[in-house]
């Protein structure tokens, strides 16, 4: 039984999730024995497979009838998983991280060229599967989506090191990294359900919205969540100098002497700058602002579906939401 958010199961979706599994692996396929091993060893990235879950959970709850759900989900859903996965390798290279999923990232055991070419392999595969449909309205969505993604990782990379780096700026970047594919994640399902423009774009608000708290709250768990139970490298962010919303408080808010501190250790080279850096960080003020904040996006997530006919599935989609702030992996 698949378990997505503490007590919530999804047993609705499961048999849908199954066919994603299957589809992933029958697409990345390979009669080169190097390339299927590589493939093979990414599954496991593949964790709670929210973005699918979402692509089904927002066909359901646009739905008018209790039809099934039809390949157009399967494989919408496959190729948002393919265009996260991808960007989940590409992530490990860019922050160096050596552990993804409670083992060892591509980077790691096959170098950084390796990793570059197989997430490329995995943008490839998702472009050739979602133009099996019929229509390519999906196509030039998830192809939008992902040149969203990618503008925001520039950003991001390109604001390396800047300390004066603004809410603003931060709250696009998360946007356009994160939060864009669970956004289209959600529009595609229930466009793939014959949904209304109204229905659609409620349920691209809450993904968006969804999207931006989780973000958030992942950028807490990479200052104080505990690795063995995040099941990835923590502190990348403050090792690669990119300034996330509980830095960017800090460094407005704190007294002069700690704003100062907490770019000395940015800036540092020194053994133990992470570790440092995380105990100035954890007991400030600016953890609770940056939660409260990812709570506030949370609610508007709700408040986006409360006119969605009530039903199960919406009831699902409002614990999901509530269940991001509370998670600690």
């Amino acid at each position: 039984m698949v378990t997505i958010a503490g007590p919530i199961t999804l047993q609705a979706i499961e048999p849908y999730l199954a066919q994603v599994n299957d589809l992933f692996a029958r697409e990345l396929a390979s009669d080169l024995d190097h390339v299927q091993k590589l493939s093979n060893h990414v599954e496991r990235f593949r964790g709670k497979m929210l973005r699918p879950v979402l692509v089904f959970l927002s066909g359901l709850a646009a739905r008018n009838s209790s039809e099934p759900l039809g390949q157009t989900h399967v494989t919408i859903a496959t190729v948002v998983e393919m265009v996260h996965v991808a960007t989940l390798v590409h992530d490990d290279v860019l922050d160096n991280a050596e552990i993804r999923r409670r083992g060892a990232t591509i980077n790691h055991l096959h170098g950084n060229e390796a990793a570059v070419l197989l997430g490329d392999l995995l943008i490839s595969h998702a472009y050739h599967l979602c133009s099996s449909l019929d229509s390519q309205m999906a196509s030039r969505a998830i192809g939008r989506t992902t040149n969203i993604v990618c503008e925001g990782e520039l950003t991001q990379n390109f604001n390396r090191g800047n300390w004066a780096l603004t809410e603003k700026t931060y709250f696009d970047i998360i946007y356009r990294k994160t939060a864009s594919l669970i956004e289209t994640s959600c529009r595609l399902g229930a466009w793939a359900s014959d949904a209304d423009a109204a229905t659609i774009e409620a349920l691209g608000n809450y993904g968006r919205d969804v999207g931006m708290a989780f973000q958030i709250v992942d950028d807490l768990l990479d200052i104080a969540g505990q690795q063995k139970a995040v099941g990835k490298s923590l502190g990348t962010d403050i090792e690669k100098g990119k300034l996330t919303l509980p830095m960017i408080h800090f460094l407005a808010t704190a007294a002069p002497t700690h704003q100062q501190l907490l770019i000395s250790l940015l800036e540092s080279d020194a053994p133990d700058r992470i570790d440092n850096a995380r105990q100035l960080l954890i007991p400030s003020p600016s953890m609770r602002y940056a939660r409260n904040r990812a709570q506030q996006l949370v609610d508007q997530a709700i408040a986006a579906i409360e006119d969605l006919p009530e039903s199960e599935i919406r009831q699902i989609l409002m614990e999901m939401a509530r269940f991001v702030t509370a998670r600690e992996s």
